[in-house]
């Protein structure tokens, strides 16, 4: 995966560009959060604008994955409304799809979206759809890992063991030290904030992290959403001294590949092709 370390971004400083999604989504608005230039794999935020529609049924060559994060989306009889989460395997074919109030949807894709015939595919990697809300908090997922959360499960890819799940926690929480993970995780913040070594992030900040960097420790004043993934496995954490206590308010620091230097006011934006 040749994606740059992003740790982290606003979405709110990315600019929106209209696209298609190599003719699978015509007619819609992108943000792009993070792209693997080698296989075109994304991450992205889509707005589907109000009256949107596509009215034939297809399937597309890459894993989908997605949250809707406002208004809502009707893909055949299934209406995914906000915090409706699916992932559709390579080859599911989905309904017609509409918004007719608008949408914005954080959507991941494996690789390039081009159209493809319907074919066979593993069920066990089908969440065709999930209320958020009515999943379950679950806990003790970590022995180590501080009290005061939980986790909803949403998907464990059966092949790659790849996770995404949303992690809620409570109010004036806190912690003394860092963590290290030996798989890529990636971060979209859904609803409060989180004082942590880069800065405070706020809703809609966004990081994709490589394998091996240690980070935090991490606090919150106000309880927080946030939505995760990993990719080369499962979620392992090692717990490691940070080298300085927490604090409350640290001054933004991120680490940024060039073309998102705009985002912490370096340079204008480019276009973003893909």
């Amino acid at each position: 995966m040749a994606r740059p370390w992003i740790e982290f971004v606003q979405s709110q400083n990315l600019p929106w560009h209209a696209g298609d999604l190599g003719g699978t989504r015509p007619g819609i608005e992108v943000k792009t959060l993070s792209v693997d230039l080698d296989d075109g794999a994304a991450s992205l935020l889509i707005r589907y604008p109000p009256g949107w529609r596509l009215d034939h049924r297809g399937a597309i060559a890459v894993d989908e994955e997605f949250l809707v994060l406002e208004g809502a989306l009707s893909v055949g009889a299934t209406r995914y409304g906000e915090k409706s989460y699916a992932h559709w395997p390579a080859g599911f074919e989905r309904g017609s799809m509409e918004s007719a109030a608008g949408a914005v949807v954080l959507t991941f894709f494996s690789g390039r979206p081009i159209p493809s015939a319907p074919r066979t595919f593993d069920s066990a990697r089908l969440v065709e759809h999930l209320d958020a809300f009515a999943v379950p908090y679950t806990g003790n997922f970590h022995p180590e890992f501080p009290p005061g959360a939980g986790r909803k499960r949403l998907y464990e890819d059966p092949v790659t063991h790849d996770q995404s799940w949303i992690l809620g926690t409570l109010p004036m929480r806190w912690a003394e030290r860092a963590e290290v993970h030996p798989v890529v995780e990636e971060m979209y913040l859904l609803t409060g904030e989180s004082h942590g070594n880069r800065g405070v992030m706020r809703p809609g900040a966004y990081f994709w992290r490589p394998p091996g960097i240690p980070h935090g420790p991490y606090g919150t004043l106000t309880g927080n959403l946030y939505f995760f993934r990993t990719k080369g496995g499962p979620l392992k954490t090692e717990y490691v001294d940070s080298g300085q206590r927490f604090r409350w308010w640290p001054p933004y620091d991120p680490a940024l590949p060039a073309e998102l230097a705009f985002a912490r006011g370096e340079t204008t934006p480019a276009p973003r092709c893909w």
